[in-house]
């Protein structure tokens, strides 16, 4: 590993970055920081874009604020050279040798062609307005406050090259792997992680790469091949879509992803689009490599047009969900989706449902219209058994054979996501 770029490495990197235009009257820096959606992290509302000051939180240390990235040079990177920057990006590693909590998800934009770094840091440094906000301290105590732990993580989990593309795979598959694990830093969310909190994988080398995660009470589906819970069945204008509009057949983004949509994907080119498709639908099903596909089972929307209310949880459905998602389960897609074999009911983790039923959606906006109809919250309707039975109707019907969901599990997610109990904090290990 090194921190700095051979000739050799970064000629490979700029065969997978060059040759793609940006859109009209965005520059290359711009359009990078785009991909890598770095305002979500390091602002907060009502802030100043990049100033920082965003809660995260560290699984099993404590929690830590984004830092402000604008170019002021008291409180900000102002004062950083381009290796100095090049070095925080790919090596985690700030210019007076303190190492950054892998929250900043430089494993992935180590990835990032000489090209496309140089861009960013012109984009930090000219056209982002300097803010003098100073950086808050992390909420890290004691030993675990200790950084220097993180050279050992480095060494065994980091490899700061550039992506280099693969002979015999096409421009678009490369140019879709690059997005994927650099600038997009999908696996950041997407990929499970191992004792350490690394990345169990940065690539499409092992199964675990895009096979789902937990994450601060959604689950980051699967975005490999298997055949219900992840993208199998979906086309790659199935995945354009998704990305574009937030909305495709399938379903409609939610959690953090909705702020993905909003600040980032949905300003990629098309061929850009294009190619991420290329890359993700090239992923192997990982959890599912010989499940069947769903397919849908009458029953469940025969009971419910009976008004055969017996099942736990068909009352709760047929009261409030029925009006929007339908009898039969399959909505009214793209708009208000189908709960029938959709993705994310059929996740073996059931956190995202379970979240979204207490605490609602985020709105998708994009081209500056913001969407029409979002999932309402129920956490002040419906009580812990209410929702617990209610998911666990929806999992297990019209087909959908996932697991059910105790009253404990929405207890423990209700008490974590409860902004008067506690900060609202979005876990982007990004």
């Amino acid at each position: 590993m090194r921190t700095s770029i051979t000739l050799s490495a970064a000629f490979l990197a700029l065969a997978a970055a060059t040759g793609h235009a940006q859109p009209a009257g965005m520059s290359q820096g711009e359009y990078v920081a785009r991909l890598g959606n770095c305002v979500a992290c390091h602002s907060i509302p009502g802030g100043a874009p990049f100033a920082g000051g965003l809660k995260m939180a560290v699984p099993r240390l404590g929690a830590i604020y984004t830092t402000n990235i604008t170019p002021d040079k008291d409180t900000g990177i102002g004062s950083y050279t381009f290796e100095d920057f090049d070095r925080a990006m790919r090596a985690g590693v700030t210019p007076d040798g303190k190492y950054l909590y892998p929250a900043m998800p430089y494993p992935s934009y180590a990835k990032l062609s000489e090209q496309d770094m140089r861009a960013l840091y012109d984009y930090f440094m000219k056209e982002v307005a300097p803010v003098k906000q100073q950086n808050k301290p992390a909420e890290i105590t004691g030993w675990k406050a200790i950084r220097w732990p993180l050279a050992i993580w480095n060494f065994l989990f980091v490899d700061d090259e550039p992506y280099a593309t693969q002979a015999g795979k096409d421009a678009s598959w490369n140019r879709g792997a690059y997005l994927v694990q650099g600038a997009g830093h999908c696996g950041a969310c997407h990929t499970p992680r191992g004792l350490f909190m690394q990345e169990k994988s940065l690539d499409e080398s092992s199964d675990a790469f895009m096979a789902g995660a937990e994450l601060d009470h959604w689950s980051a589906r699967s975005l490999n091949g298997d055949m219900n819970s992840g993208l199998g069945r979906w086309t790659e204008q199935d995945v354009v879509d998704l990305l574009k509009t937030g909305r495709n057949a399938h379903g409609v983004t939610s959690g953090t992803m909705v702020e993905v949509v909003n600040n980032s994907t949905q300003y990629m080119t098309d061929e850009d689009l294009k190619a991420v498709a290329v890359y993700l639908k090239s992923l192997p099903a990982a959890l599912e490599k010989s499940a069947p596909a769903y397919a849908y089972d009458q029953a469940t929307a025969d009971k419910l047009r009976q008004f055969d209310l017996t099942q736990p949880g068909a009352a709760t459905f047929s009261t409030y969900c029925s009006g929007c998602h339908t009898v039969d389960g399959k909505g009214y897609p793209p708009h208000q989706p189908p709960l029938a074999g959709n993705g994310a009911v059929l996740d073996p983790r059931a956190s995202s449902l379970v979240n979204l039923v207490l605490n609602g959606s985020q709105r998708v906006v994009t081209a500056g219209n913001p969407a029409s109809y979002d999932m309402p919250f129920f956490r002040t309707v419906l009580s812990d058994q209410e929702i617990a039975d209610v998911v666990s109707f929806v999992r297990s019907g019209w087909g959908n054979n996932a697991s059910g969901v105790t009253a404990a599990e929405v207890a423990a997610i209700r008490a974590a996501t409860d902004p008067l109990l506690h900060d609202i904090i979005v876990l982007r290990m990004k």
